[in-house]
């Protein structure tokens, strides 16, 4: 693939150093920052290939292995994907989106991590809770939920995506029920009980201290302030959103590879960085043509401000596995669910051998010499990685 004109790396190369001088960052954001503007340069280091044939010669440089960073992330989503491919089953997948409403929102940006909590705990235990009700589907489920934090403009919009089995094991485990061919749970239903769950978490975080509030939120300090400010969301319909279901495990994989280790936005997108302004594209899901590309253009500090919101907390995982796909238990109801269920895994997901074969063929490609074509690239020098000051002064000890 050939590299994009513009990279979110050159953004933060050219404007970075004069937004972290205007702008008091916490240390994450930095790091992010520093990563994405040395990710494949000679600061990281790298090493010297040469050709054993024709003595052709190229520098490859390391990669940040950044989460955030958008060239680091097909290595790791074809790990993950791979790993994936054994563990899902011949039956359809639903996928359902869990979405908290701006009020909301607002406290979970300057609470990320026990939000973002809150947001997988109760929307794994509304889907958990409905599936298994006799008058729903009565039956346990397994899912992926899959954290996002931005729209397609880059503000700041948490939800989960969950990719849901089309059925699921009774408490006895002797059969498989399916669900519905076009529907799996009520989305009415769903979007009540979570609500309701998610209102319950985000207070009892409250009434422990667990909340921060800060600048146009510190009033929300108050009990009864941050009660009035919950009521509008008490009232209102969250948003739950069930999408038509997969065709089968092979487009499962499609989509997760797509979703599953997405950044805010990709170097695909952007545009243009002309006088001062980043232009990139978007899709407005709320007109009448939600599908149509459309162009937005942003002054370089806002962009850079944008992107920085979607910083996730360090060592949060942003992927969870819940019911069948539980990693305590995932081996044993796996194999439960296979027994019962009729069909061969083989003919719908590649096997281990033709992994193995593409694994193969894209190591060989990119170890053959691209000058002759005919030796292989050996390496040759090793290139050190820049020692790096502190990013905050230490202070020395008080000795006095």
């Amino acid at each position: 693939m050939s590299r994009p004109a513009l990279e979110l790396a050159d953004i933060f190369r050219q404007h970075g150093p004069a937004y972290r001088a205007r702008h008091r960052l916490p240390i994450g954001h930095l790091r992010v920052m520093r990563a994405i503007e040395t990710c494949r340069t000679a600061a990281l280091g790298g090493h010297v290939e040469r050709c054993d044939q024709c003595s052709h010669q190229r520098i490859a440089y390391n990669s940040c292995r950044n989460r955030h960073c958008p060239k680091c992330q097909t290595l790791a989503k074809q790990r993950w994907l791979e790993r994936r491919k054994d563990e899902l089953l011949p039956i359809p997948y639903f996928h359902v989106v869990f979405t908290i409403p701006p009020a909301i929102a607002a406290i979970a940006l300057q609470n990320k991590k026990i939000v973002f909590q809150i947001l997988f705990r109760t929307s794994a235990q509304t889907l958990l809770t409905i599936a298994a009700d006799p008058r729903h589907l009565g039956a346990s489920i397994g899912f992926f939920s899959i954290l996002h934090t931005w729209g397609q403009n880059l503000l700041f919009h948490p939800h989960v995506h969950c990719v849901v089995t089309g059925g699921g094991l009774p408490p006895d485990g002797e059969c498989w029920i399916a669900g519905r061919p076009r529907f799996l749970l009520s989305v009415r239903v769903l979007s009540r009980l979570f609500r309701r769950l998610f209102l319950e978490a985000l207070e009892r975080a409250f009434a422990k201290a667990q909340l921060q509030f800060h600048g146009a939120l510190e009033q929300l300090r108050d009990r009864d302030a941050f009660q009035q400010h919950l009521e509008p969301a008490r009232q209102t319909k969250w948003v739950v959103y069930a999408k038509p279901p997969f065709g089968g495990p092979a487009h499962v994989i499609e989509y997760l590879g797509r979703y599953t280790h997405r950044v805010a936005v990709s170097n695909q997108r952007l545009l243009a960085l002309d006088h001062e302004q980043v232009t990139f594209q978007y899709k407005d899901y709320r007109s009448h043509d939600p599908q149509r590309s459309r162009q937005m253009s942003l002054p370089a500090e806002e962009f850079l401000r944008r992107f920085l919101l979607h910083v996730i907390p360090s060592g949060f995982q942003r992927i969870r596995h819940y019911g069948l796909y539980s990693n305590r238990y995932r081996a044993e109801n796996l194999t439960r669910c296979r027994l019962l269920l009729v069909g061969a895994r083989s003919e719908l997901l590649p096997s281990h051998a033709q992994i193995q074969e593409i694994r193969t063929t894209i190591v060989e490609t990119a170890a053959r010499c691209p000058q002759c074509k005919m030796g292989w690239m050996r390496r040759v020098l090793t290139i050190p990685a820049m020692r790096w000051k502190p990013t905050r002064p230490i202070r020395a000890p008080n000795t006095s």
